[in-house]
């Protein structure tokens, strides 16, 4: 997830002064588990649940993404 923000991503990960991405971090990564191991058993009945949860992590996913472009603006100056 975000190659381009792959050192900032284990600074603030590493520094843990962040508390919101690091909890976005943590769900997204929590989400994407549940995702999977949805799919992996799905008969076809989860279909929606599914869809639900890709569109909450799709949601954090941007939340994350803002940060990370504010992070590095605030540390380039851009």
């Amino acid at each position: 997830m975000f190659p381009e923000y792959r050192d900032l991503i284990t600074r603030l990960k590493g520094e843990g002064t962040n508390q919101r991405f690091l909890s976005l971090f943590e769900k997204h990564n929590d989400l994407d588990h549940q995702v999977k191991a949805l799919e992996d058993h799905d008969a076809g009945g989860i279909h929606t649940e599914i869809e639900v949860l890709k569109k909450e992590k799709l949601r954090i996913k941007d939340e994350l993404y803002a940060i990370l472009r504010q992070e590095a603006e605030a540390t380039t100056g851009k």
